[in-house]
């Protein structure tokens, strides 16, 4: 229901996810093809989809929407990332067990078919794991894997602009009871 939308805006879904017991939090993690994703882009998509939820009104209870990028420990949630990210390291947990384990971890190679395939810690061979095995994928936060995300970022990133607008005067953080998180506020 929600990616065609975010498609005709440029984005791709990578994951959705009902968390929470009480007050649910509906999590939605986007990207553009090229991988990346700011606050603007979040904003944007946030209200793409906001009127497609209150109209289909999928959950039932009440909930808080959040939009957000993967991140750089992302999860892997379709084949093509397994693909994407060849040569770094990630943790999977299976769906059942293999040779008494559910949980593994090792450097992914690729995919073969729908299979990835993946190094894997104390193995001298390359294992092919079904994708439909999968039940949770996730990179490894590793020097690497922190060195490539900068190496891949805008040199006139959002964070720059935003330093830049504080420097200014043009943006300034604000702390009130309404704000309690600092968040950044337009100084006009």
């Amino acid at each position: 229901m929600l990616a065609p939308a975010a498609h005709d805006l440029g984005y791709e879904i990578v994951r959705i996810r009902l968390m929470g017991s009480k007050r649910q939090t509906l999590q939605i993690m986007a990207e553009r093809e090229d991988g990346s994703m700011n606050s603007g882009d979040c904003a944007l998509l946030s209200r793409a989809i906001s009127p497609i939820l209150e109209a289909n009104d999928p959950i039932a209870a009440e909930y808080y929407l959040e939009v957000s990028s993967p991140g750089i420990d992302r999860p892997l949630t379709r084949l093509k990332d397994f693909e994407r990210w060849a040569g770094y390291k990630a943790k999977i947990e299976l769906d059942r067990m293999v040779d008494g384990k559910k949980r593994f971890t090792g450097d992914l190679v690729g995919v073969e078919d729908d299979n990835i395939q993946v190094d894997l810690e104390g193995e001298d061979e390359t294992a092919l794991i079904p994708f439909a095995w999968i039940h949770n994928a996730k990179l490894v936060l590793t020097d690497e894997l922190i060195r490539a995300s900068l190496a891949r970022r805008p040199k006139n990133d959002e964070l720059e602009e935003i330093e830049a607008g504080i420097e200014s005067g043009e943006l300034e953080l604000n702390a009130t009871d309404d704000n309690p998180d600092n968040s950044l506020e337009n100084g006009e």
